[in-house]
């Protein structure tokens, strides 16, 4: 008797705990605000309600009229013509240096001024060729009115000419070898000997780095700094063989400056080289900046650009409606509708690659071919990525 009742009252208690259970499961069932999607093997699904309330939406994939583009790396850059070296003709001592790195000049600017003795020599040797002139110039205007009234000799005229040509000739040649060195022979004609010359800028711009220092003794020909001017940057970019066909004068280019936070900037093709570089297989192409914004562009700042190369009807689907998880790019497609009273619906997730990104819509290309009028999800995607993955992907 006493082993019967402790029987039924194990029994009791057994059916108590699965009754308790069930109530549990039935509750938590009732306040879940979203019951979480039911994976399987082959993909997951969701009710109506579920998308509703995380903004999940279907569509189809569309065919948008997008820009092909060609992807190309470089760096920005300036015409020859837009960068000088700074050098001295005649060597020297520095005795002054008038600017700073960074400094904007303007053509004919002193930049430095160089103290050089054999600059006196070169004025003495002038004011004597000056004075020499003088007397073989008299001369020659003499011979050549006697010349004229059949009152001279022909030899002594000639003679008076060769020396005055030659004469006129060295006369020239030192006046434009102190003009090269800043020297004004108007000024040294009336007396007045200097023994140092200027280092004037060759180009408006901007100082960049100025390689000696005060009272160093410089060689002739050598560059003590350099100017640039940015106002005419523009970019030298690499494109290889397969895309150079694509490519052509006056198509548009975006710019993304790599280590500037992506800043982009836009631009056109104006020049294509006809050689490739070494044996990369790619060739140099030259586009100028539209840098309305005014940024403060410099030569060697490494860009990424795309090269549109023209627009064309392709599939698309928003940006929204791709995902990526571990280098991949995936779609979900609807693969069942359900006209249940559950009304769920059943994805798939698929790896498919992406092209140009345009007003909020992305190229699409497909690694496997779809079912006709598939249906996909255009807006929501990474909800159901996160919970494919457990809440561990990030897109």
């Amino acid at each position: 008797m006493y082993k019967s009742k402790i029987k039924y009252l194990f029994f009791v208690l057994i059916t108590l705990s699965v009754a308790c259970s069930n109530d549990q499961k039935e509750n938590a069932k009732s306040e879940a605000p979203i019951e979480e999607a039911n994976e399987e093997a082959s993909g997951l699904e969701l009710t109506s309600e579920q998308m509703k309330t995380v903004g999940i939406t279907i569509g189809e994939i569309e065919q948008k009229n997008l820009d092909a583009v060609v992807k190309a790396n470089g760096q920005l850059a300036v015409p020859p013509q837009n960068k000088a070296d700074v050098s001295i003709l005649s060597g020297g001592i520095i005795t002054r240096i008038n600017v700073l790195e960074g400094q904007q000049v303007r053509k004919g600017q002193v930049l430095a001024t160089i103290n050089n003795q054999d600059l006196i020599k070169i004025q003495q040797d002038y004011l004597a060729s000056k004075n020499s002139f003088t007397y073989v110039q008299a001369e020659y205007e003499r011979q050549k009115q006697l010349q004229a009234a059949d009152a001279g000799t022909g030899k002594s005229f000639q003679s008076a000419q060769a020396t005055y040509n030659a004469e006129k000739s060295k006369l020239n040649a030192y006046e434009s070898q102190l003009q090269q060195l800043g020297v004004s022979p108007a000024s040294i004609a009336k007396g007045k000997i200097v023994s140092q010359f200027p280092v004037l800028s060759p180009i408006n711009g901007t100082v960049g780095q100025i390689t000696a220092n005060t009272g160093a003794f410089v060689q002739p020909g050598t560059s003590i700094m350099e100017v640039v001017d940015n106002s005419k940057i523009h970019c030298d970019l690499t494109v290889f063989e397969k895309d150079l066909m694509a490519v052509r004068v006056g198509q548009k280019v975006s710019f993304q400056l790599t280590n500037q936070e992506n800043q982009l900037i836009s631009g056109r093709i104006n020049g294509i080289n006809k050689s490739f570089e070494n044996e990369s297989k790619g060739v140099v192409v030259h586009a100028v900046i539209d840098n309305a914004g005014n940024k403060n562009l410099i030569p060697g700042m490494y860009v990424t650009a795309l090269i549109s190369t023209g627009s064309k009807l392709t599939a698309a689907l928003p940006v929204d409606a791709v995902v990526r998880s571990e280098g991949k790019q995936y779609i979900f497609i609807v693969t069942s509708e359900k006209e249940s009273k559950a009304d769920t619906f059943h994805f798939v997730k698929t790896e498919v690659k992406t092209g140009v990104v345009e007003q909020g819509y992305v190229q699409i290309i497909f690694l496997e071919e779809l079912p006709k009028n598939a249906k996909v999800i255009t807006k929501g995607a990474f909800y159901l990525q996160s919970k494919s993955a457990g809440g561990a992907e990030e897109e």
